[in-house]
């Protein structure tokens, strides 16, 4: 390969990798999102992306609310990309948390003895909940964090790795999809 064949292929490496980091962290949110008048899938759709076997932080059952709008945040302690998101998600969920028609549900595989610790030196009050089991395929993924806004069944906003969660057209997501509900 001469220098000039390696200073294009370096190029297009370049800008390929370019287009990559933009697609993952630039684009905006409404080219993710849907539109709640759609979600009414059949009752297989519905159950296909709620979490069964899920507990809270004490080791009660806790069964997803299917009739609200669903804030789900898949998370762990160490990871530093959760751990940036997390005041983001706290004011968000300040701002919805006594809302009738939205649950959150902050999900991570460790235990409690592993999260309690963590929320309290945080200051953290979020709905904290233990999941061990397998995902369903519509949320499967070896990436964390990840989060999803879900409204009957349908995954509305899907969003993996790190994003700032009280940011206006957030906010402005879920005040068009709760007039639509």
């Amino acid at each position: 390969m001469t220098a000039t064949s390696k200073k294009i292929f370096v190029v297009i490496l370049l800008l390929i990798a370019a287009g990559a980091v933009y697609y993952s962290f630039v684009e905006p949110i409404d080219s993710k999102e849907a539109n709640v008048e759609n979600a009414v899938p059949g009752q297989d759709a519905a159950a296909s992306v709620y979490l069964s076997d899920l507990r809270d932080l004490e080791g009660k059952p806790v069964a997803m609310d299917e009739n609200k709008l669903v804030f789900l945040n898949v998370w762990a302690t160490w990871c530093g990309p959760c751990n940036m998101e997390m005041p983001g998600i706290q004011k968000l969920y300040d701002k919805y948390k006594t809302h009738e028609k939205v649950s959150f549900y902050i999900i991570s595989d460790e235990d409690a003895e592993t999260v309690n610790p963590f929320i309290a030196r945080k200051g953290y009050n979020l709905p904290f909940y233990q999941f061990a089991g397998a995902y369903p395929p519509a949320l499967d993924g070896n990436a964390i964090p990840r989060t999803y806004i879900i409204y009957k069944g349908k995954i509305l906003v899907e969003e993996v790795g790190a994003s700032q969660w009280d940011r206006p057209e957030i906010v402005d997501l879920i005040e068009k999809q709760l007039a639509e509900i």
